[in-house]
Order: C-alpha cells, then structure tokens, then sequence
C-alpha cells in the first residue's frame, strides 16, 4: 500500500530519502518498498530489468511493464569489447569447468589460490608495465584493500572530486585525511601539493583515468609530473581504461606514454572483461604488502576458477583482436558526433558517453519512453550525481552498428521533442 506521502510526490530518490530519516526500520523498508512498486507502475522505474539473454548488443528482457519477453538494443552494458559472448571466451571457459569445478570456498592466502590465479596476475602485470599484480574479488573491493592496506593516520589523500564511491569509501574505512580538488583542475592539485610541504608522512594523489560518469580522460602526463615534483605517491583507477585504450589495451597510462611512471594501477574485470573481479598492479613489495593488510582481499573468498579463465581468455582476444580496440573507438566517436545535440558536456575519451538531462526533463519518465522505443539505457539519477546533472550514459560496444547508433539518436529527438510538449502541458 502507497503512504499518504508517496501518494501526492512525482515519486523521486530525493523524497524517500528525506522521509526515510523519520523512521525506524522496518517502517523505512515498508515504505522503500511501497514507494518502489508505485514508480513501477507509474513507469518512473526501469531499475533492475531481467535480462534472459546471452549479454550482447542486442538482449531479450523480461519487461517490467507488461511481463512479456521483448528484444533490446543495449547501451547500458559495460561489455565495451564483446567478450561477454565471445565465442573464444565461452570456450575457455567450459575447458575450466571441466579441469577445475566451479569454485574453491576459501580466500586466496588460504586455499583459494590457484594456478589460474597466478598466471593471471603474471600476465595483468605484464599488460601494466608493472613487476607484480594482485587479483581481488571485486573492483570496489580492490578500491577498498588498497587505501585502507596503504593510507595511515600521518599520511594524507588527495584525489579528484569526481573519484568512484568505492575510492570514497576507502578513505572512510582507512579514516584517511584527505582533500579532493576541482575534477581535472592541475591549478588547485598543485596548490595542495605545494601546500602540504612534506609535513605527511606519504602523500597519495588518487585519479581515475577514464572517469565513469562523463567518459573523459585525466591529464595523466601532467599528473604524473606534478606528483614526481612534490614526491606523491600516485594511483589510478582505470577501470574503464583497462583493455580499451593504448596500443596494447594497456589503459589510460598506455595512452599517455606513463605506464612506468604510475606508482600503482588498479582495474576490474567488469568493464573490458565482462565478468567480475578487481585487480591492482605495482611494485613486488608494495603487492605483497598488500596482499596481507588488505581487509577485502583477506577476508574475501578467492575469484573461481571460470571467472579467471574468463579474464585470461579476454587477455587473449586483447592481443589476438587488437582492431576491437580501433572498432570501438571509431563507433563510439560516431557516436559522439550524432549525439552531440542532446546534452553532451565533454568529448567521450573512451566508450562512455554521457547527455546531460535538461532540468526540464522528468528523467524517469523520459528514459521509459525510452524503454517503451526498445532501446535499453541508464538512467543517473540523484543521488548518484547532483540533481542538476542528471543524465543518460551511454556504452559503447564494439559490435554496435552505426545503424544501431542512428536508431538511438531518432529516439532520444522523439524522446525530447514529447518531453517539451509534456512540459508545456
């Protein structure tokens, strides 16, 4: 049943999330709840909609609204690469099966450690330049262990205001003291650097490379000489730069011609990878430092065996397919240019492209219109990012079709030009 507060609201995170505060927590769930079933029928919910299809760039789902089974043209899946359904993949994949099982039951210093495990942390380290690499179960886990592992209470963290909540959370579980600066602003990081004058004893500079809510790019060369110059540790993130960018799928430092000079380089195996999983690549000591003072890496059981010969197989294809990475990159500047009038604020650097909502627009229901038109996108929300800059990110696959991009950007103009009139009553 719908509360008297719901009942009255254009449902939206922001009033759940202001009336939440009054209350004890099984009223919160109920409410949660009630609030949840009435924005799906209303169609101010497209929230975890049920894929029954082998993850491609088109995909079967179970529509929310009418229970029935519907084809979807996908941009919302981070499967830049396709190896999600590669044939290659699959195949690599059923071979462990049968070689390994499914699974271990225990964390990697105990009896989760394999042989897949070591070899993939050879060749992870391999494709950053790096002496060492450590696999961890998840990306945000990876986040996690390496901060609250690295960061004590003399150090101090500056980082990029735009960095991912799993950096965020780190710093909160590590009670780091930390400083972000003005995304990509080199001006206010140098100020802090300069500022801080040695008095930490380590001082960490966080940025992503490719940053996931806008898809552009950190100056890394110009990081990584402000952070030589001050003597700072610096870390990347490069989660959706990892497999994507470089000659060799090396990432954002590969692109840059810094791959050397980043102290210490973290990705996942959920974007370029299509499967799940973290990893950091550093120096010997500092991994094996690491792999026993961070929490999430000790106390988390180890990735399966068909997980990392997922991954290893997608390294395969990295090398085996390299014209994947010039695909993707032609497409999604395709891309780019026929969506440029519907909101974008930078150029895409990778596969992410990101269309601001005009404040006019009822994101939710445009993005069900959207649904409604047969094309599968995210829709950010607040709190996610603030409530002016809602938007629509978009993923690029390499084996979309510029038919496909063409489709997406007729309906975003019929999506628009209905959410004007609907405006205007």
């Amino acid at each position: 049943m719908v509360t008297p507060q719901l009942k009255e609201k254009d449902l939206g995170l922001r009033d759940f999330l202001q009336l939440q505060k009054q209350q004890a927590l099984e009223e919160r769930a109920t409410t949660f709840t009630a609030f949840s079933d009435e924005a799906r029928r209303r169609g101010a919910n497209t929230y975890a909609r049920m894929v029954v299809s082998p993850a491609d760039r088109k995909v079967v789902i179970q529509d929310p609204f009418s229970g029935k089974l519907r084809a979807m043209l996908m941009f919302a899946s981070n499967n830049y690469l396709g190896l999600a359904n590669h044939p290659y993949v699959k195949e690599k994949v059923k071979a462990a099966i049968d070689k390994f099982g499914v699974g271990l039951g225990g964390p990697p210093l105990l009896n989760g450690y394999t042989r897949l495990m070591s070899e993939l942390e050879a060749r992870l380290a391999a494709l950053k330049k790096k002496p060492a690499a450590l696999v961890f179960s998840s990306g945000y886990g990876a986040n996690l262990g390496l901060i609250s592992a690295l960061v004590k209470e003399n150090d101090r963290v500056l980082y990029d205001e735009l960095s991912h909540a799993s950096f965020h959370d780190g710093l909160r579980m590590a009670k780091a003291r930390a400083d972000s600066f003005a995304h990509n602003d080199l001006t206010q990081l140098e100020a802090l650097l300069k500022a801080d004058g040695k008095k930490s004893l380590n001082l960490f500079v966080g940025v992503e490379g490719v940053y996931s809510m806008d898809g552009d790019m950190a100056p890394l060369d110009k990081i990584v000489e402000l952070c030589h110059r001050y003597g700072a540790f610096l870390w990347l993130d490069d989660a959706h730069g990892t497999g994507i960018l470089g000659e060799h799928g090396g990432g954002t430092a590969e692109e840059h011609g810094v791959e050397e000079s980043i102290d210490l380089s973290m990705g996942t195996f959920s974007k370029a990878f299509a499967v799940t999983g973290g990893f950091l690549a550093a120096s010997r000591e500092i991994i094996e430092y690491i792999r026993y003072f961070a929490r999430p890496y000790v106390f988390s059981a180890a990735l399966p065996p068909v997980l990392l010969a997922a991954v290893l197989a997608g390294l395969d294809v990295l090398e085996q397919e390299p014209e994947r990475r010039t695909e993707l990159r032609n497409i999604s500047q395709y891309a780019a240019e026929k969506l440029r009038p519907f909101g974008l604020t930078v150029d895409p650097q990778a596969a992410i492209i990101a269309i601001r909502v005009p404040e006019w627009m009822n994101i939710r229901r445009a993005n069900y219109l959207i649904h409604q038109r047969g094309i599968f996108l995210n829709a950010i929300e607040f709190p996610a990012v603030p409530e002016n800059q809602q938007r629509f990110r978009i993923s690029l696959m390499v084996n979309h079709t510029k038919e496909d991009v063409d489709l997406l950007a007729a309906v975003l103009e019929e999506v628009w030009d209905l959410e004007r009139k609907l405006i205007k009553g």
